[in-house]
């Protein structure tokens, strides 16, 4: 009994450790996104990493959600005879929940793991420490783009994913289903508002900071060796997912 006591009180100890160790690199972050000198180029170049690389998965993830969105929505809703709400059904479905959160999803599986085995090879490979000894702050340098392109890059990318998803739903709707298209529009028009749309931009916003603050601290303090940056990568990706999902509800019951 002793043991087992004993165990669930390291595991409980950690865990506050690894939040404490976790929120104290946050406000170091937070510090120096908002401190001289500003590197805009090493800025642009990770927007275009987690932006212009994670398109072609956006793109293909969100047309065929909204197709299946279209499938399952036109079968339940036909068994109560409201096919014509089908439009605001896959729209405010995009939107307010899937869009968020599969797009984070699958940004975080392309370029969260991405980042953290990047951040966790230079610590490996000592040129984190060679940055800190030529009086270069490898937070300012190294971490700070990654977290502002994610926070910039998030919402763009849901917003791209929610259109698309949009018009994969009306292309099944319309052209398989035999909705008519301004049945699936209008509806649309009618049910969504901007509180719908100001909900995803919360959620992606939120996800964009969540996933490259947990991506980049994995990272930064990755274990020495190939072991250690692949438990990092690997930890990283699985503990983003359950924080995208967990403050996804959190922020659901919030905003509802």
């Amino acid at each position: 009994m002793n043991l087992i006591f004993r165990y669930i009180g390291i595991r409980v100890i950690n865990l506050w450790l690894f939040l404490g160790r976790i929120f104290i690199f946050l406000s170091e972050v937070i510090f120096h996104i908002f401190t001289p000198p500003f590197r805009f180029k090493n800025l642009l170049r990770q927007i275009k990493f987690f932006g212009n690389k994670s398109m072609i998965v956006v793109i293909f993830t969100g047309a065929f959600s909204g197709m299946v969105l279209a499938l399952q929505g036109f079968y339940a809703l036909n068994k109560f005879g409201a096919e014509a709400l089908l439009g605001p059904v896959v729209a405010l479905s995009l939107i307010r929940e899937l869009g968020p959160v599969l797009c984070a999803l699958m940004v975080t599986g392309r370029a969260g793991s991405a980042i953290t085995a990047e951040i966790g090879i230079m610590r490996i490979t000592e040129q984190i420490d060679a940055l800190t000894v030529m009086a270069v702050n490898p937070i300012k340098y190294v971490i700070v783009p990654n977290i502002l392109a994610g926070i910039v890059t998030f919402p763009l990318l849901t917003a791209i994913f929610d259109v698309v998803g949009i018009y994969g739903g009306y292309l099944v709707s319309v052209h398989a289903l035999g909705l008519s298209e301004g049945t699936y529009f209008a509806q649309m028009e009618l049910y969504v508002d901007m509180e719908d749309i100001r909900i995803g931009l919360y959620k992606s916003l939120s996800f964009g900071l969540l996933v490259t603050w947990i991506c980049t601290y994995m990272g930064y303090n990755a274990g020495y060796g190939a072991r250690g940056v692949s438990r990092a990568t690997t930890n990283a990706v699985v503990l983003s997912s359950v924080v995208i999902l967990l403050w996804d509800y959190m922020l659901g019951a919030f905003l509802l």
